[in-house]
């Protein structure tokens, strides 16, 4: 019997904060603040928080 493959679709989530962050021009604004922190920070610091979270979320899905 053939051993079943693991579908690594999974992996393709890690090209997310990747394509996101590409681009600078399309993030690099000082509108909308958060907590007086400009656009430009606040959303490559959220993307830092999101790319932790699924590099967990593949790790454990690829074990």
């Amino acid at each position: 019997m053939k051993p079943r493959r693991r579908s690594h679709w999974w992996l393709a989530l890690l090209l997310l904060p990747f394509g996101a962050l590409l681009f600078p021009a399309s993030y690099a604004r000082a509108t909308p603040a958060l907590a007086g922190l400009p656009f430009f920070y606040w959303y490559q610091f959220a993307w830092l928080v999101v790319s932790a979270g699924l590099t967990a979320l593949v790790a454990a899905r690829t074990r």
